[in-house]
């Protein structure tokens, strides 16, 4: 695969940015990172510098595509400015550096948060409907880039992933798999919702692609299929963890729901985030169903299976755990 001669990953020493250096490097590909901390894995190629500041990318940007990795995504962040400040003034930061420098062409990650709580099946032509500032930011951002693209026919490959998982990664998911791991998993509703992921390995797969296809506009969710209910979901890991079949005990939505809202009002006071919220229990609840036009993008084929991606996730997190792995908290 014939790709740029440098590439710039801003946000690199992230849980994304970290497993794309990583299959950079295996195949000699030149690259820089630019992120506010420093790169565990590659010290050498981190230059620590921040998108809410064009100065400070001015003067760090040497690659010929850029990868913009960097976000705040968090549900807990408590002012909401920040989301703005790195998410939309980032990109358009981005997008004026590039210009400067004459760097034609642009690797976006956006979210499929862009889409809220969409109907099961939303593909890329889905309705823009955010229930956050994360959604409503991201595509903002993505907004400004089209422009960007537009006025000077630049390149820009925008990527929506699902929620992703893998080893490493300290979020939903491995919540969710800690939990079922430990024996204090409750199930909440029916079980019955089907959730879109997508296994790390896969996603940098499809970035990788990005970087080198020759398209000049590419918008694609990211999302690894056939997609599992809950009780699919849960029942193979606890099968796989515990030699259990089932999910176990289910809670019924309604006092899911009151749990969540007790914990809110309980963070209010207390100051401090929860493991449990109300949105969190919506979000566990609901169908997160996508469809992703992805094998356009010169014929995309994923390397890893989904039962796969779990399988592997599975064994290096819980059966044969690496305690020298770097571990990233992304929710």
């Amino acid at each position: 695969m014939v790709i740029a001669k440098k590439i710039t990953i801003i946000g690199g020493s992230g849980f994304i940015g970290t497993n794309l250096c990583r299959q950079l490097s295996s195949r000699q590909q030149d690259f820089e990172i630019i992120d506010l901390k420093m790169s565990n894995q590659f010290p050498e190629k981190c230059k620590i510098a921040d998108v809410r500041d064009a100065d400070s990318l001015r003067t760090k940007i040497t690659g010929d595509v850029v990868v913009n990795l960097a976000a705040v995504h968090r549900d807990d962040i408590r002012d909401k400015s920040e989301y703005k400040k790195t998410n939309v003034d980032g990109a358009e930061n981005v997008a004026l550096v590039c210009k400067e420098k004459g760097i034609n062409k642009i690797i976006f990650t956006s979210t499929v948060a862009v889409y809220g709580f969409a109907e099961p099946g939303t593909d890329e032509g889905g309705a823009i409907n955010p229930f956050n500032e994360y959604g409503r930011t991201k595509f903002e951002a993505e907004e400004i880039l089209r422009q960007w693209q537009k006025k000077s026919k630049n390149s820009l490959i925008i990527v929506r992933p699902t929620v992703i998982f893998g080893e490493g990664n300290r979020g939903n998911v491995f919540n969710l798999l800690n939990q079922i791991a430990s024996g204090k998993f409750l199930m909440v509703g029916k079980g019955e919702n089907k959730k879109s992921m997508a296994y790390i390995g896969n996603v940098v797969a499809f970035l990788e692609l990005s970087i080198a296809t020759n398209q000049k506009y590419g918008l694609y969710n990211y999302v690894d299929t056939p997609n599992l209910t809950m009780n699919e979901f849960v029942s193979q890991v606890r099968a796989t963890l515990k030699g259990k079949k089932g999910v176990g005990f289910r809670l019924p939505y309604w006092l899911g729901m009151i749990l969540g809202y007790s914990a809110d009002l309980i963070s209010i006071f207390s100051g401090k985030n929860l493991p449990i919220s109300s949105i969190r229990v919506k979000k566990f609840t609901t169908p997160t169903e996508f469809k992703s036009a992805k094998v356009k993008l010169d014929e995309f084929k994923a390397p890893y299976r989904l039962s796969e991606g779990v399988q592997r996730t599975l064994i290096s997190e819980f059966i044969s755990p690496d305690p020298k792995r770097e571990i990233f908290y992304t929710e």
